[in-house]
């Protein structure tokens, strides 16, 4: 009988662990079959997360053929500011399109010519609301450019490229910040407004159309099928850089920032802005037609900006990128634009000072008190001009093989200014007003991915010269452990 009870016992203990098993087993299967429906429900918007790794070897064919640009344009500005636009395209490497508002089939074939992109006519947008008081309907015209762009339907695109008719780009520069980034995932990339008002009143996370944005290919594409069904829900903006912004939000993409862009939202001389650029590649300038020609002694815009590009031509990588180096001889602190200007100050000025644009333009708009404020780290331009730089413009450049060498003259020299000059900072023993020319050597630079990702800023040395009306100096990569400051 007790043999009986305890076996009883351990068979009815078998079968609960038998049925717990079998639950289990169950719970599992039915868990499995629900996750994976679950994950086969999960939208996959990109396939190219594995490529991360390899970012470098697929960044670096990136080139112009990869790229497709949008102009935005009208019948009122294209004639004069097609100018600007020829500056820098490059009819065999560039695709794309100028976009008017009107048909473009009974414009004078000479416009277009081989040196200019083609002109396409923008579609009608009458049937989109607008309800911004005060503001422009074209705004909607020139928003739809982005899905008007992608519909060209050109091949082997990997970045669209939006931007105004007086924005002038450095293509070489373009290229080499879109090769930071993986062109299958989504990105959205351009800068915000130097002016804090303007950021203030329209975005600080949005991408400035003067500045110039661009949109990876497979991002373009979502957009381009969602767009006018989410421009009608912005009618109450402004702009059309705005529309856009806000519909890539809705895709859950945000901005990232690239500070190579510039929309110049100012006016009068941007000199502070270019001889303290950031340690970027400059990508675009914005407003030409608005601000002082950037060459002083040379009153036309587009003349002032064919200077630039003469030294772009030799470095573009390098072009107004800034250099501090400091004569110990003299006590002069040197600040080195390359290709733009070289200011040498008779005293010792330290380095983080040197990196502030000086405040030599006005702003966009007056009135009110915050138009004054600009967001960028700024200082005001020097009071005494005792004090101020000597300034230096460039005046040519030459290169044997990558071998470089810029030359720059003295700007008071053309001013007739220099005996009214020396009469006034008289106490200055030996001052940079007694040079005439400062050349400047160098090696062709070259970025590649890790220096855009980790960027250093490049050393200089002043070198022995026999001629006082003269200075030279060797712009170099630093040492490992080098310091730029002054030695005294």
């Amino acid at each position: 009988m007790h043999f009986l009870q305890e076996f009883t016992k351990s068979r009815s203990h078998k079968i609960v662990i038998l049925i717990s098993s079998i639950i289990l087993i169950i719970y599992l299967i039915v868990s499995f079959a629900l996750v994976s429906r679950f994950n086969s429900k999960l939208p996959h918007y990109s396939s190219s997360l594995h490529h991360i790794s390899h970012l470098e070897d697929i960044s670096s064919a990136t080139s112009l053929d990869h790229i497709v640009f949008g102009i935005a344009s009208n019948k009122v500005s294209w004639n004069s500011r097609k100018e600007f636009i020829r500056l820098w395209w490059k009819p065999k490497q560039m695709r794309g399109c100028v976009f008017l508002d009107y048909n473009t089939t009974l414009l004078d074939q000479d416009n277009q010519h081989d040196l200019l992109p083609p002109l396409c006519t923008s579609a009608d947008t009458t049937g989109f609301l607008y309800t911004y008081r005060g503001g422009l309907r074209s705004a909607i015209r020139v928003a739809r450019i982005v899905s008007e762009t992608v519909a060209l339907n050109h091949t082997d695109v990997r970045w669209f490229v939006f931007a105004d008719d007086d924005t002038v780009f450095f293509p070489e520069n373009l290229v080499k910040v879109l090769s930071k980034y993986d062109h299958e995932l989504w990105y959205y990339i351009g800068s915000n407004s130097e002016s804090f008002s303007q950021n203030t009143f329209f975005s600080f996370d949005m991408a400035y159309g003067g500045a110039g944005f661009a949109i990876s290919y497979p991002l373009a594409k979502v957009l381009a099928k969602t767009f006018d069904s989410c421009i009608d829900r912005y009618s109450y903006l402004y702009g059309s850089d705005g529309r856009i912004s806000s519909c890539l939000a809705e895709l859950g993409v945000s901005l990232t920032k690239e500070p190579g862009f510039h929309q110049v939202d100012m006016k009068g001389d941007m000199f502070g802005l270019l001889a303290a650029h950031p340690l970027a590649p400059l990508i675009s300038l914005h407003h030409l037609d608005i601000v002082n020609p950037i060459f002083p002694y040379i009153e036309s815009p587009v003349k002032a900006l064919e200077h630039l590009y003469e030294a772009a031509k030799h470095d573009p990588h390098r072009i107004i990128q800034q250099t501090v180096c400091y004569d110990m001889y003299f006590s002069w602190t040197v600040s080195i634009s390359w290709g733009y200007a070289v200011q040498v100050y008779a005293r010792h000025v330290p380095l983080p000072y040197l990196l502030r644009a000086q405040k030599t333009f006005k702003p966009f708009k007056r009135g009110k008190r915050m138009n004054n404020n600009f967001n960028i780290d700024m200082r005001e331009y020097e009071s005494d001009r005792c004090r101020r730089a000597v300034v230096f413009y460039m005046d040519r450049v030459s290169s044997e093989k990558d071998e470089i060498q810029s030359v720059y003259r003295n700007s008071i020299l053309r001013s007739r200014s220099k005996k009214l000059l020396h009469a006034n900072c008289s106490r200055i023993p030996a001052s940079p007003l007694d040079l005439e020319e400062i050349r400047v050597f160098s090696n062709k630079f070259e970025l590649n991915v890790k220096q855009l990702l980790a960027p250093r800023r490049q050393c200089c040395d002043v070198l022995p010269v026999t001629n006082s009306e003269v200075m030279e100096i060797s712009l170099r990569e630093c040492k490992v452990e080098e310091l730029i400051y002054m030695h005294l």
